[in-house]
Order: C-alpha cells, then sequence, then structure tokens
C-alpha cells in the first residue's frame, strides 16, 4: 500500500450549487449576473476548499514487473514485510522491541533495493527470504498478540521474555546479511587497491616503502663493512 493525497470533491460541489441556487433566486440574462454569480462561487469554493483539505488514503500499488519471476517475487514480498514492520511497531509499546523494529526495516529495506539494482545477488537472500524474514515478522506477530492480552501467566510472560533476548541477535544476523551482500565487491575492490599500489610503485609515483627500507638496510650493512675494513 501506498499514501496519496487525494483533494475533496466537495469545494466543486459548492461551487456548482452557488449556479444553481443564483439561477433559482435571480436573473441570469446579463454580463453582470454572470460576473457577480462567477465571484460568488470562486469565493464559495476557496472557503470549503479551505475547510476541506486533502486527505490522505492508502492504494494498493501496483505489481513491479522486471521480467525476472523470482526478483519480482522478492520486490513483493520485501514490499509487503516492511508494511507489517511498520504496523507492528505502531502496535507494539514496548520501545526497545520497536527500536529494533525499525532497524530491521532499515536493514531489509536497503537489502531489497540492493537485490532489485543487482539481480544476480538474488541466490544470497533466498535463505533470508524464504526463512529468516518470515520467521522474524513470525515471532513479532506473536509477541504482538500476546503483549495485547495484558495478562502475565507463565506461557505470555515467558514467550515475551524470549522472543525480547532474541531480537538483539536477530539484528546483527540481518546486519550480516546486508553485509554479506558487498562481499565480492570488497574483494573487487581490494583487488584494485593492491594493484594500483603496485602500479603507481614501479611508476616512482609513490614512495615505496617495501624498497625504501630494503636500501636504508643495503646502505647499513655497505657502512658497517667498511668500517671493520678500516678498523682491521
Amino acid at each position: 500500500m501506498k499514501k496519496i493525497m487525494r483533494k475533496s470533491a466537495v469545494p466543486l460541489y459548492v461551487a456548482a450549487a452557488v449556479w444553481i441556487l443564483y439561477g433559482l433566486l435571480f436573473p441570469l440574462y446579463k454580463v453582470m449576473h454572470f460576473v457577480l454569480v462567477a465571484g460568488a462561487s470562486l469565493v464559495a469554493y476557496f472557503i470549503a476548499n479551505a475547510l476541506c483539505p486533502p486527505m490522505e488514503e492508502e492504494v494498493p500499488e501496483e505489481p513491479v514487473h522486471t521480467g525476472n519471476e523470482e526478483l519480482d517475487k522478492m520486490i513483493a514480498d520485501g514490499k509487503k514485510a516492511i508494511s507489517e514492520m511498520k504496523r507492528l511497531d505502531d502496535n507494539i509499546e514496548d520501545e526497545t522491541i520497536s527500536a529494533q523494529i525499525r532497524r530491521l526495516e532499515q536493514i531489509s529495506g536497503k537489502i531489497f533495493a540492493l537485490v532489485e539494482e543487482h539481480p544476480e545477488k538474488l541466490p544470497q537472500v533466498r535463505k533470508f527470504m524464504n526463512y529468516y524474514l518470515p520467521t522474524t515478522l513470525k515471532l513479532l506477530n506473536a509477541y504482538d498478540r500476546m503483549s495485547a492480552q495484558a495478562v502475565t501467566g507463565e506461557n505470555i510472560s515467558g514467550t515475551m521474555e524470549r522472543v525480547e533476548n532474541m531480537m538483539e541477535t536477530i539484528v546483527k544476523a540481518f546486519e550480516k546479511q546486508l553485509d554479506g551482500l558487498f562481499g565480492a565487491e570488497a574483494m573487487d575492490i581490494s583487488t584494485d587497491i593492491t594493484v594500483l599500489e603496485n602500479m603507481m610503485a614501479r611508476e616512482g609515483l609513490v614512495e615505496d616503502d617495501f624498497h625504501k627500507v630494503s636500501g636504508e638496510k643495503d646502505e647499513d650493512e655497505q657502512d658497517t663493512s667498511g668500517t671493520v675494513r678500516l678498523e682491521l
């Protein structure tokens, strides 16, 4: 679901009603009459518009079609998961859990956006999408239902406590999932940096610490050798 701002139709109806009432009560056969009723309808329109501001409305989002069925499903499931996290955040009163849910929402959004941009990473998030994400939402939904009971029974309190203790681990797992998606890129960048450093050193564009240290050692050895000969 996405939210849009929809203007109220009431101001238009009010403006039209002014024309009808004026036509019933006064003659409309001179230019001045039309000018008066037009002015009156505009005033009525602006007053009604001020009293009836645009309203926020939720409308279903159009499904995304990328040509990749698995990617389309991930995008659709991702949007549902984000929407469910927002609902749980609003429902659950415990601020610690709510903050952790918002963190999961933020990380999940980045995962979905990254995979949507790079579909070749889909295999890396299959287990995340098929197990970790839905199981996490299942746990949070159970926590939401139990916290709404206002009962401190053994089953309810014990289950809620286990979910609370698990949330920090879940957050770290989501963070690790996001970090793992950058593994290949990090390796490529590391390789590029190494190659760039070697090329610049060979061209003499930067100081080569290895050769500099080796050169200093060679000079020290020569000086020591010369000193020994003089003493002999």
